[in-house]
């Protein structure tokens, strides 16, 4: 597992790939900036995928090192979704300091997102020399695959922002996309920079993608339920936005009732919820069981990632699975 002096290899790794950017073009402090690396106090993000990326390498039998190239590749492209994502929501902070968009921006701050996205697939280029060519497509063609997919379930939570009506199913095929598809691609790459076949990597990618499902579901738990204290975010931060999350999509997928008409009348109308609103909506919410649903469907995701690994004898020393139970647990 990535940790201690790997971790510190891979974020040394990582400022490296950054610093190919032209150092004349202002894109490259941008970028700089983001990642917080002139900031020795500055907070640097979780680095979930590339730690979940290089188990997996390691699981198949690769130096950690062996993975990094991929790693990064990764962790540039879930960053380059960040800066979008964040003008795309007006979020103005991130990892406690003003994003990009808000220092910079947004036409800086979209220019710098998409040198990130461009410098992914030339990190993933610098697999070691033993990577074969036929491999070195199949782990592009991974990434390919993962941003489109990114793209299209952005593209669908955006236009969420402006519907009364979202489906459960539509819902869930939206952080299909937006969230799990990633997550599998870094499970996948995993195991192809370590040279497994093509039908194990495709293992690996199945469990990533049940693991971002759970992921995704904690995440909107947190936004409607969680502290903040510990989250950072005010209370109900998702329901005061009128996201449509795990809760709502859920309760609107069930019987008739008075509860059930509070979420949609609240959700009918456009624009964000006041207060005494959201408020409301957050009860109905837990009336209905919602968030009790919520918490059962994470765990089932994570039970769906594990009978993967056991059908196809995957991470056999288990740190993979830790990795998943701990963070889609996690309370901020």
């Amino acid at each position: 597992m990535i940790a201690g002096a790997t971790f510190d290899a891979f974020e040394d790794y990582l400022e490296r790939a950054v610093d190919r950017l032209d150092p004349a073009s202002p894109t490259k402090a941008l970028v700089r900036g983001h990642f917080a690396f002139d900031d020795a106090s500055g907070k640097r993000g979780k680095r979930l995928r590339p730690r979940i990326l290089v188990t997996v390498a390691e699981a198949e039998g690769a130096p950690a090192e062996d993975a990094f190239a991929a790693a990064t590749a990764v962790e540039l492209l879930h960053n380059f979704s960040l800066v979008h994502d964040d003008i795309e929501d007006r979020d103005e902070l991130r990892h406690g300091r003003p994003a990009l968009w808000v220092r910079h921006g947004i036409p800086a701050a979209l220019t710098a997102g998409d040198a990130m996205c461009a410098l992914s697939y030339t990190a993933l280029l610098d697999a070691p020399g033993h990577v074969y060519a036929e491999r070195a497509v199949a782990m592009t063609a991974c990434l390919h695959r993962a941003l489109y997919s990114l793209c299209a379930g952005q593209g669908a939570d955006i236009g969420f922002e402006t519907s009364p009506a979202v489906t459960f199913a539509e819902y869930l095929a939206m952080i299909e996309g937006k969230t799990a598809a990633l997550f599998g691609a870094s499970c996948e790459l995993g195991a192809l920079a370590a040279g497994a076949s093509p039908q194990r990597a495709g293992a690996y990618g199945r469990m990533g993608r049940a693991y971002g499902l759970a992921f995704q579901v904690r995440d909107d738990i947190l936004g409607t339920w969680g502290s903040p204290s510990e989250t950072g975010k005010p209370a109900g931060a998702d329901i005061r936005r009128r996201k449509w999350s795990f809760p709502v999509a859920w309760a609107m997928d069930g019987p008739p009732s008075g509860d059930r008409d509070t979420v949609a009348k609240a959700y009918g109308a456009n624009g964000k919820l006041d207060d005494a609103s959201a408020d409301g909506v957050i009860a109905a919410l837990e009336r209905l069981g919602a968030r009790r649903a919520a918490d059962e469907a994470c765990d089932a995701y994570i039970a769906q990632a594990a009978a993967v690994a056991t059908e196809h004898d995957l991470d056999g020393n288990g740190d993979l699975a830790e990795i998943f139970s701990s963070t889609a647990r996690r309370t901020a």
